[in-house]
């Protein structure tokens, strides 16, 4: 019995001795837990007051590595670039952001209105950061995001998560210190989202370290908002100091808002979404435009959810009527007024932003010269809005010079319906006596299933193609050049030959109507476009004679010094081509341009080429006054190529020449009306792949009437001046040759020739 007491005495004291030892572990556990979390909380504490010491001394005395001021001072953001029309009217709106700048005074009372009351109804009394709203914004903070791992939960699983540094509560100022200063700032570039897509431009350690515990994702906002903070206490002390009070300076701050914000659509600023989204530019907002007021400024805090557009129509409709609510709420309209507008439905008039370019071919020859120019004037300058350019061409004359060519284009698709659509043309209006530039089209309007752009391939200025007869009348000059021959100057129209490929062999050249006239008028030989006699002066003068006529004439393209140059089988633009008629209708030299002055966003005229010296022709004026006798005759004189602009009554008395390849693979007219006040005009109809027009689509067939009608529509719209008459005695020449034309005899046809030839 005294054992088993004694055993079961022991067992209660190592029982009591092990209950003892478990308190005392348990014990421990507690004291060192407890311990930890108190130093837990220590560390956590001294983070946070770390963190938010560095943080307002960052915000509030750190001024270093500021931005530049002066960007935002000067007012110079980028902004639309246009090319104009000789009448002021603007042919194209070029940009990399589609921005109007707009002054304070610019904006109407009830746009101003609606932008304050939606995004900063205190922003004329604080210095760039609202304090008021704090609790509001740190109302929506959710802690679950701090972590990484439950962030990515959140985002899973939950439809109306908040972030730790939730979107809201950023003044007019913050906002314009984002989309100025802060565009696409960010810590860490692989974890962003799209619209912060550029390394941060300083490093921050502290921040990597903090990525181990709170979401990067949040950390590039923190880091942003800091900053913003920053920047906008500064800038609103800046502000004041350089425009001398602080009602000044939040003025110019709003007007600075107004003309960076994004819009949505590629819009920036108020004033370009008026007119994008209502078609009105926003100078014509009155009071009762409440409801599209309440709209533009409903759109700067999510561009793409309120954006007016069929799929937004429910989102934008609620966001205007917040908008307006807010307005009455601070008594910038009156209650009545917001229900009336909220009644209102939503109409826009987006702008189509592919609209088919009047004078693409202009804008293109526009951007080319802008190439040859310093940058500050160049593409770059335009683009953003640095520049403007004011063109010689005038959009009346350009949309007759579409509608020609489009409606000669299908006289020929009547004759040819197998081929419609695939035919293609060219034309061009010079100036006489300096050479701009009136009307250039490149191509048909539409080709190929689509419209016209200015970087198409432009067949005036990038095509080179053979002149055909058009190149006879710079022989014939050339001739007169050199005083051995005037118009009556009798000359042979017989066979002749000249060498052939490689001078191997020899072609026969012959007449479009297969016959010879022996000798004959000059002026007869170039009215009827004889290939023979063409050959014969050129033999007669030799061809560099023509070759240096015709670069005095503003020829750059280089021609082949061999005698079929005389046809036309050397290759030059159409715009070269014109130049030299133009120079033998004035007598003066000039090259041709399409840019008329550029003027900086100052209002300095940078370049000027309205008065630039124009130069005689190194021609001989004798010799100008003959081609310009004969190129009169051709359309007078009965055989003359052109004679069916007489014969039809045509009421403007003109002189031009046709053209047409070999094969009818082009067909030409170019054509002036007289001297320095008169104007040219330059036509080619063909095909891109150079197959033929087909039999009889000679150059006066298929080019004249597209010359025709353009030249009667701008001197009837009276685009052009008055019509210049020819001189007195040149008509009076033309009338004596044709009282004593002599009557045709004993012509040899080319089947008489080879019998002559065996």
């Amino acid at each position: 019995m005294n054992e088993t007491r004694q055993l079961k005495k022991r067992i209660g004291e190592f029982r009591t001795a092990t209950n003892l030892l478990k308190n005392g572990f348990r014990r421990m556990q507690m004291i060192f837990w407890r311990r930890g979390v108190i130093r837990l909380l220590i560390f956590t504490i001294v983070i946070t007051v770390t963190f938010f010491a560095i943080g307002l001394y960052h915000v509030y005395f750190d001024r270093t590595n500021l931005p530049d001021i002066e960007t935002l001072t000067r007012f110079e953001f980028p902004a639309v670039g246009h090319v104009y029309d000789a009448n002021g009217q603007p042919l194209i709106e070029i940009a990399r952001e589609y921005r109007r700048n707009i002054k304070y005074e610019e904006i109407p009372p009830i746009v101003r209105d609606a932008i304050i009351a939606t995004e900063d109804k205190n922003f004329f009394t604080h210095n760039g950061v609202d304090y008021s709203v704090i609790p509001r914004v740190l109302s929506k903070v959710r802690i679950g995001s701090l972590v990484p791992g439950i962030t990515k939960l959140r985002r899973e699983n939950a439809v109306n998560s908040q972030t730790l540094f939730p979107h809201g509560g950023s003044t007019i100022t913050q906002q314009l210190v984002r989309c100025h200063f802060l565009k696409g700032m960010t810590v860490f570039q692989n974890m962003t989202d799209q619209e912060n897509s550029n390394q941060l431009r300083q490093g921050m350690h502290l921040s990597r370290a903090l990525s181990y515990i709170i979401d990067s994702r949040n950390i590039n906002r923190m880091v942003r908002k800091i900053e913003e903070i920053r920047l906008s206490l500064w800038v609103e002390n800046k502000m004041q100091e350089c425009f001398g009070s602080k009602r000044r300076a939040k003025e110019e701050i709003l007007a600075r808002y107004a003309s960076l914000i994004y819009m949505g659509n590629g819009q920036y600023g108020f004033a370009a979404a008026a007119e994008y989204y209502f078609g009105r530019p926003i100078g014509t907002f009155t009071a009762d435009d409440a409801d599209k007021a309440a709209i533009l400024a409903g759109i700067a805090k999510a561009p793409s959810n309120y954006a007016p557009s069929a799929k937004n129509n429910e989102r934008v409709l609620r966001r205007r009527n917040q908008s307006l609510a807010l307005m009455a709420a601070n008594g910038f309209i009156s209650l009545d007024r917001m229900k009336d507008a909220e009644k209102r439905p939503i109409q826009v008039s987006v702008r189509l932003k592919n609209k088919v370019l009047l004078g693409p071919a202009v804008i293109g020859n526009v951007l080319q010269d802008l190439k040859e120019l310093p940058a500050d004037l160049g593409i770059e300058g335009l683009r953003h809005g640095r520049i403007q350019i004011y063109s010689t061409v005038d959009v009346r004359v350009q949309k007759i010079v579409n509608e020609a060519l489009e409606h000669g284009l299908d006289l020929y698709e009547k004759r040819h319906p197998k081929i419609k659509g695939l035919i293609q043309g060219s034309a061009v209006v010079l100036r006489n006596r300096d050479a701009s530039i009136l009307a250039e089209t490149g191509g048909r309007q539409f080709y190929q299933g689509r419209s016209n752009s200015y970087n198409d391939f432009n067949r005036v200025t990038n095509s080179l193609r053979q002149p055909g007869s058009a190149m006879k009348p710079i022989v014939y000059l050339a001739a007169f050049q050199q005083g051995r021959f005037d118009l009556d100057t009798l000359v042979p129209d017989k066979p002749i030959s000249v060498p052939d490929k490689g001078y191997q062999n020899t072609k026969w050249i012959s007449n479009y109507d297969g016959r010879f006239k022996g000798m004959i008028p000059l002026r007869k030989a170039l009215a009827e476009s004889r290939n023979a006699t063409a050959i014969w002066i050129t033999e007669e003068i030799g061809i560099e004679s023509i070759l240096w006529t015709a670069q005095n004439l503003g020829v750059r393209t280089h021609l082949h010094p061999y005698a079929a140059t005389a046809l036309g089988a050397s290759e030059m633009n159409l715009l070269e081509l014109a130049n030299a008629y133009r120079t033998m209708a004035s007598g003066i030299f000039a090259k041709p341009y399409v840019i008329r002055k550029i003027v900086r966003d100052s209002g300095e005229v940078a370049v000027n080429n309205e008065h630039s010296e124009q130069l005689p022709v190194a021609v001989g004026l004798y010799a100008i006054s003959l081609i310009q006798e004969g190129l009169r005759g051709i359309v007078r004189m009965p055989t003359g190529t052109a004679h069916a602009l007489d014969s039809g009554g045509f009421p403007i008395p003109v002189m031009g020449k046709t053209g047409t390849t070999n094969y009818f693979r082009d067909a030409l007219f170019v054509g002036s009306t007289y001297g320095p006040e008169g104007i040219t005009i330059a036509v080619r109809v063909g095909f891109d792949d150079n197959r033929s027009l087909g039999p009889k689509e000679t150059g006066g067939r298929v080019a004249l009437p597209v010359f025709k009608e353009i030249m009667l529509r701008i001197y009837r719209e009276r685009l052009a001046g008055p019509v210049p008459a020819f001189p007195d005695q040149m008509e009076q020449n033309i009338n004596n040759y044709l009282k004593h034309e002599p009557v045709e005899r004993g012509l040899l046809t080319e089947k008489g020739i080879s019998e002559i030839n065996g």
